[in-house]
């Protein structure tokens, strides 16, 4: 199964780190940071596993991916 979820970074200035939104996955708005991009991406990933692995274990069905999609306008 090749399931595609999203994950959006940012940085914040107040907590001086990188944190993960992940909104296929809408139990809280942040669910994991990191110290650089590419390690929060590497969390965001860890955690993305982890819910489906928590989700076939209690046999729900895996969330259907919203995806991003954003409005790029020419300037």
């Amino acid at each position: 199964m090749n399931i595609h979820y999203s994950m959006v970074i940012l940085w914040s200035e107040e907590d001086h780190c990188y944190l993960v939104h992940l909104p296929d996955f809408p139990c809280q708005r942040f669910h994991t940071h990191g110290d650089t991009y590419e390690e929060a991406a590497r969390h965001g990933a860890e955690v993305i596993d982890s819910y489906l692995a928590l989700y076939r274990e209690s046999d729900q069905p895996l969330p259907e991916p919203r995806g991003l999609f954003l409005d790029f306008q020419a300037a």
